[in-house]
C-alpha cells in the first residue's frame, strides 16, 4: 500500500445537477477544469459532502470517480465513504478502489454518534476493517465536535496508528482542539497528514501548522486558497493575512447564513454566477438557496474579483 503526497490544496468538488435531479456531467467537466485541473491544486476529493455523495447511488459514485480520474490525470484522487455500517463501508471502499480512487476517506457512520466517537474502541475497529478491505490508503474525516460525531483527541491518536491511515481531514471547528489534535497525532504518527478544512479557521489553522488544505470552498476559489497555502509554506504571515482578507467576503457569503449545510449549494450559486455551471439546484433533501442569499452571493462574487480570476 503506497502513500500519497497531499501537500497543497485538495479540492472537495461540488457536483452539479439538472433541474430533474440528473447529474450534469458536462457541467461537472467544466467544474473540474476550473478547480481541479490547474497545477496549483494538489489533489481532488469526490463523493463527500460538497459532492452530495450521500444522495448518490453506488453507480453514480463510481462514475464520478471514473470521470474525475479521466479529467485530472495522475493527481491523487480521494473518494468519500459515507456508510451506516462496517460491511457497507467495506463494500463501498472496494467499489471506489475499483473505479480508480487512490485513497478512501472514511466519514463517521451514524452509529458512532451519541458519544461513541469519544473513545477509540469502536472507531478503531471500523477504520481497521475498512483499511484491511482495500489496497489503497485511508484518510479520516473529522467532523465538528459540536456535531456529536467529531472524534476526541484520544480517538484520533488511536485512529492515526491504524495501518493504512495516511491523513486526517481536520474539521473539528475548534482551534484549541485543532492544535491539540495536530500535536498529539504528530507525536505518535508523524507520517499522517493533517489537512485543515474549517473555512472559519484557515488562517489560524495554517499558522499553527498543517500538511495541506482540504476544502469545498476550493471549488469556487481554487487559486486564492492556493495562494494562502503557498504563503503558509513560506511562513509569510503578512502574505497569509492578505490571502485571508481576499477570501473573507466570499467566505462570509457562502458560510454565514443558516443553515450552514447549504454551503455547498451556495458554492454552486457562485459557480453559476461565474458561468461555469447552468443550474445550482441540489438533490433533495437539500433545497435551492433562497433568492435573497443568491443575490448576496452574486453581489459578492461580482465585487470580489473572482470573475477575473476565473477567466
Amino acid at each position: 500500500m503506497s502513500s500519497l503526497d497531499l501537500r497543497g490544496v485538495t479540492v472537495a468538488t461540488v457536483l452539479p445537477f439538472h433541474a430533474d435531479g440528473a447529474i450534469d456531467w458536462d457541467g461537472y467537466a467544466r467544474v473540474l477544469d476550473y478547480c481541479a485541473v490547474p497545477d496549483a491544486i494538489a489533489a481532488v476529493f469526490v463523493n463527500g459532502h460538497a459532492g452530495e455523495g450521500g444522495s448518490l447511488t453506488h453507480a453514480e459514485r463510481a462514475e464520478v470517480i471514473v470521470r474525475t480520474r479521466r479529467q485530472i490525470g495522475a493527481k491523487p484522487l480521494l473518494a468519500g465513504i459515507i456508510a451506516h455500517g462496517t460491511a457497507e463501508a467495506m463494500a463501498e471502499a472496494r467499489r471506489a478502489e475499483a473505479a480508480g480512487a487512490d485513497c478512501v476517506v472514511l466519514f463517521p457512520p451514524a452509529p458512532l454518534g451519541g458519544g461513541a466517537a469519544a473513545t477509540p474502541r469502536a472507531p478503531v475497529a471500523y477504520a481497521r476493517a475498512v483499511a484491511q478491505a482495500v489496497g489503497v490508503p485511508v484518510s479520516l474525516f473529522q467532523y465538528p465536535l459540536a456535531s456529536g460525531f467529531g472524534f476526541s483527541t484520544e480517538t484520533l491518536v488511536a485512529l492515526a496508528q491504524v495501518p493504512g491511515v495516511i491523513a486526517v481531514k481536520e474539521g473539528s471547528d475548534d482551534m484549541r482542539a485543532y492544535e491539540e489534535n495536530l500535536r498529539a497525532i504528530k507525536a505518535v504518527a508523524p507520517h499522517v497528514a493533517i489537512l485543515p478544512s474549517n473555512y472559519n479557521w484557515f488562517l489560524a489553522q495554517l499558522a499553527v501548522g498543517g500538511d495541506g488544505l482540504l476544502s469545498g470552498l476550493a471549488s469556487l476559489t481554487p487559486l486564492w486558497l492556493a495562494d494562502l497555502w503557498r504563503a503558509s509554506e513560506a511562513q509569510d504571515l503578512s502574505a497569509m493575512r492578505r490571502a485571508a482578507d481576499r477570501l473573507y467576503p466570499v467566505v462570509r457569503a457562502i458560510y454565514a447564513a443558516k443553515p450552514v449545510i447549504d454551503m455547498h449549494t451556495r458554492i454552486k450559486v457562485g459557480l453559476k454566477e461565474l458561468g461555469i455551471i447552468k443550474d445550482a439546484t441540489p438533490r433533495p433533501p437539500l433545497l435551492p438557496v433562497l433568492p435573497e442569499i443568491c443575490a448576496d452571493i452574486a453581489r459578492i462574487v461580482a465585487e470580489s474579483g473572482l470573475k477575473a480570476a476565473a477567466r
